[in-house]
């Protein structure tokens, strides 16, 4: 069909199908299982997070020199893309049917991505449903060249010795020509970040910061923002009962405000809780939800708490199945930033405030505990400084966006503060318990409300932060880790470890001023 204009296709073609069929396409194709909620089941199996050791950038003549080429950048060269992208259409054009999707990234009119899916798999043409941002049914846009195309092709294998990959699954993204293949993955995940990246590349050149983070609004119209990696919190605590949804994963920040880049959220649901996580767990239970390897039990309840298939069990669902969530629109500049850390080794304090170069520091490090099942191999927490909160997904030096940060800070001079979701008393499996999400609510709620901007701290000397000492409702203790420890000689050997590992990572960004280093840890 003329639309799809990437390829020669024969068979049939479903475009922007509504997600009653494209789940009934999925159930009789036998990709899904029905749930009695109306939601559908998957099984991504063996890929059950990100592959970032398969994730490549091809290298041209505008990519060379602006693109940070590292291990989450890997170079690939015209020439194998153009022989993946041939293998992949290839492929393609063999299907009796296809499912493509048309709709948007980013709600700010002016910075839309307009974004195409095409893909054999009614499932993953759901979840770009679900993620993207629709078009309204007077706006259907199969007419209007797409700034980025992404085929997904499940089934469709690199062949390493030839392909110029490291394994059969490849995620290769051309920012030049606007494409994006993926291949050998079920993972619904690999689709989501790749346009996300997109938005990391081409946005700086306009002067806007684009942000791994949630946001959401208070009744009075305040906004606030979350960053953090996967498994730190930001889906769970951004999706409050007490304020309104903006989004859960990606925005973009610029003199207009703050939107979303999408027009879903994929949640975590390990261990998912109705008391715990009320409005996410009413979001996964509704019709033509995506459940992405929760396991069922023979009751045909949903078990959130078998991690026997991945620790990162997902759900994909529309931004409006939260409660009271906003349209993916232009909101209000933030009043407060948190940045989310789960820290493992148990040694942080639940909160700190930051100033504007402590925030420079902490954004820059991006530290925190690789939770089990985010990407393949990790099986037990690995402290990991990923910079900006999201090193995977910057194309560009990680200063470029720290810049970008710089400038919003004190142009609508915010608050930050960095808030501890990880471990407490101890470490990982070590005697430690992680911070309650009750506990933790309190905590962003006092944060929120400004009663902490004011209040009485005490100063850190291993870490640098500063503390506050009381919150109300909450035990005082959670703010001292030391006094939680039984071993204090091992908390103080643990803490001054992070420490210099703080410091040494630093040194990777050449250039830092002076007062941005001497906002970290002292060690």
């Amino acid at each position: 069909m003329e639309f799809l204009d990437q390829f020669t296709f024969d068979g049939q073609v479903h475009l922007n199908l509504h997600p009653k069929k494209l789940s009934e396409n999925a159930v009789a194709r036998n990709e899904a299982i029905l749930h009695k909620s109306g939601a559908i089941v998957i099984d991504t199996r063996p890929h059950t997070g990100r592959a970032p050791k398969d994730n490549y950038k091809v290298v041209t003549q505008s990519t060379e020199s602006t693109i940070d080429w590292n291990e989450s950048n890997q170079r690939m060269s015209s020439a194998h893309f153009d022989q993946l992208y041939n293998k992949t259409t290839k492929h393609l054009g063999k299907k009796v049917e296809l499912f493509v999707f048309d709709g948007y990234v980013g709600a700010h009119t002016g910075h839309t991505l307009k974004v195409r899916v095409i893909t054999p798999s009614p499932v993953q043409a759901l979840f770009a449903h679900h993620l993207f941002i629709r078009p309204s049914t007077q706006e259907m846009i199969p007419h209007v060249k797409p700034s980025l195309t992404i085929f997904y092709v499940s089934d469709c294998k690199a062949d390493p010795k030839k392909d110029g990959t490291q394994t059969e699954t490849y995620i290769v993204s051309n920012y030049e020509r606007g494409i994006v293949l993926i291949g050998g993955t079920k993972y619904l995940g690999e689709m989501k970040k790749s346009a996300f990246t997109a938005m990391n590349y081409y946005l700086p050149d306009k002067q806007i910061f684009p942000m791994h983070c949630s946001a959401n609004m208070g009744v009075n119209g305040d906004t606030a923002l979350f960053f953090g990696l996967s498994g730190t919190g930001k889906t769970t605590l951004s999706a409050d009962p007490k304020r309104r949804l903006i989004g859960d994963d990606e925005h973009g920040w610029s003199r207009d405000g703050i939107w979303n880049f999408e027009g879903g959220c994929y949640a975590k649901t390990i261990h998912l809780s109705k008391k715990s996580e009320p409005q996410i767990w009413h979001a996964v239970h509704k019709s033509f939800s995506i459940l992405e390897n929760v396991v069922v039990q023979n009751d045909g309840s949903l078990n959130f708490d078998n991690d026997t298939k991945t620790e990162n069990t997902r759900a994909a669902y529309p931004l409006e199945y939260i409660a009271g969530a906003l349209p993916p629109e232009v909101h209000p500049h933030p009043t407060h930033i948190l940045f989310l850390t789960a820290d493992a080794t148990g040694v942080l304090p639940a909160v700190a405030k930051l100033d504007t170069n402590a925030a420079l520091f902490h954004f820059l490090s991006g530290y925190t505990s690789k939770i089990p099942g985010t990407e393949r191999g990790v099986e037990k927490p690995k402290r990991t400084f990923s910079a900006c909160f999201g090193q995977p997904f910057l194309p560009r030096p990680p200063t470029v966006y720290a810049r970008l940060l710089e400038k919003y800070l004190k142009m609508y001079n915010v608050k930050v503060y960095l808030v501890n979701t990880g471990w407490q008393g101890g470490s990982w499996g070590q005697g430690g318990k992680r911070i309650s999400i009750e506990d933790t609510r309190k905590i962003v709620w006092a944060i929120l409300d400004g009663q902490l901007d004011h209040s009485k701290k005490t100063h850190d000397p291993i870490f640098n932060l500063e503390i506050p000492t009381i919150i109300q409702g909450i035990d005082s203790s959670i703010f001292n880790p030391r006094s939680l420890w039984k071993n204090k000689k091992a908390f103080d050997n643990t803490a001054k470890e992070l420490a210099v590992a703080f410091r040494e990572n630093i040194k990777k960004f050449s250039g830092l001023p002076q007062e941005i280093l001497s906002a970290g840890p002292t060690a």
